[in-house]
């Protein structure tokens, strides 16, 4: 905003959203810039932490030194800690790599001619006829395996076919439940009323002998009072 404040006669002819533009970009390039130089010192400064590299000891020699080493190495009991480590480490990369030349030089002796100018003293073609051997007993298993693939295949169709057809005798079987349940409930409630019919004809028949008794008893008093008479 100062030098904006500064150059103002040189830039009037510029707008106010361009000038704040201009000077948020300036303000991005200034801060990624001490980002980047930020991010580099400290990725110098992790990297002489790392672990010991038989690669960085033997190029070591011929790399100058760097100006952060003061900073971190400062202790000499833990460099020495870190040397003793890296002598181990070459120790046994070197017992490795004997071993390894050894082994190709087992395997060199093997495959190399004897002094008359014979065959070799491994017999290629029995290793070929092994090799092959294996080889058509790994088909003959593989094409096993292919036929046992689709017959499983098959048997599992089969069995999803079985299984649809349960479903759909399940199914049937569900409806015609419906339906029977359906006719059931119509002929209970065709026997409810029936019996309610039942019991009010038992009572209109209870009424009716009621009342013959009654008209009964009533003829039997007139009949005998006719008499007395």
């Amino acid at each position: 905003m100062l030098l904006v404040m500064v150059w103002k006669p040189y830039i009037s002819f510029l707008s106010v959203s361009t000038l704040l533009r201009i000077n948020m970009l300036a303000e991005a390039i200034c801060a990624a810039s001490f980002m980047s130089v930020y991010i580099g010192y400290l990725h110098q400064y992790n990297s002489l932490n790392s672990e010991p590299d038989i690669l960085k000891s033997l190029y070591s020699p011929l790399q100058h030194s760097s100006p952060l080493e003061g900073l971190r190495y400062h202790d000499g009991s833990r460099l020495s800690d870190q040397q003793m480590a890296l002598l181990q480490y070459q120790r046994e990369n070197l017992h490795f790599l004997s071993e390894e030349v050894l082994r190709l030089q087992e395997c060199l002796s093997k495959y190399e001619r004897s002094d008359d100018g014979s065959t070799p003293q491994v017999d290629l073609a029995h290793l070929l006829a092994a090799r092959e051997q294996e080889l058509r007993t790994l088909s003959a298993e593989m094409n096993q395996l292919q036929s046992e693939l689709r017959l499983a295949r098959s048997l599992i169709a089969e069995r999803d076919s079985e299984l649809q057809q349960v479903r759909t005798t399940n199914n049937q079987y569900v409806e015609e439940n419906e339906r029977l349940r359906a006719i059931l409930g119509e002929w209970s409630a065709r026997a409810a009323k029936l019996e309610r019919a039942l019991e009010g004809e038992r009572m209109s028949n209870l009424e009716l002998q009621k009342n013959f008794s009654t008209s009964r008893s009533q003829s039997h008093v007139s009949t005998e009072t006719s008499e007395k008479r």
